[in-house]
């Protein structure tokens, strides 16, 4: 029986210390496995390289090929991009997001869109102000439409 832990041990390692990265496994029953990640690095031209279809493919084959095809019958596999408006979950992600702006919950209730300055395991700092992680609901990309 494959379990979470396997799923993220095999994903790590295969996606090693390039620019894709795990975001999180979500297991939503005993049968569904859910492998988001993430990228951060760049294309030759100097923009931000975003999580391909094929990078999704080639993690999933690389995890499928991983266990035996006994063990796979009877789950679901899906690896997908963390997707834009989603909560970050990694301190990468935040990093990754550096001099752009976010939306940021407050477990307090307050709301605010500020420029992300800086990030680090235990705070981060928005428009001169450092705010712990623990103070923090969610963390979204703000996107702007206009």
């Amino acid at each position: 029986m494959i379990v979470k832990e396997d799923i993220i041990r095999v994903a790590e390692s295969q996606l090693g210390a390039g620019p894709l990265f795990l975001v999180e496994v979500r297991e939503p029953d005993q049968e569904t496995f859910e492998v988001f990640i993430d990228c951060d690095g760049s294309t030759p031209e100097g923009k931000p390289r975003h999580v391909s279809v094929e990078d999704c493919i080639s993690l999933t084959r690389a995890i499928r090929g991983q266990f035996e095809e006994d063990d796979l019958d009877d789950c679901s596999l899906t690896v997908s991009s963390a997707g834009i408006g989603q909560p970050l979950r990694t301190l990468r992600q935040y990093l990754k997001l550096v001099g752009r702006p976010v939306e940021v919950a407050l477990k307090s209730g307050r709301k605010m869109t500020a420029t992300l300055e800086a990030a680090d395991e235990t705070s981060i700092t928005l428009d001169g102000t450092q705010i712990p992680l623990t103070e923090i609901k969610t963390t979204k990309e703000h996107i702007d439409f206009k």
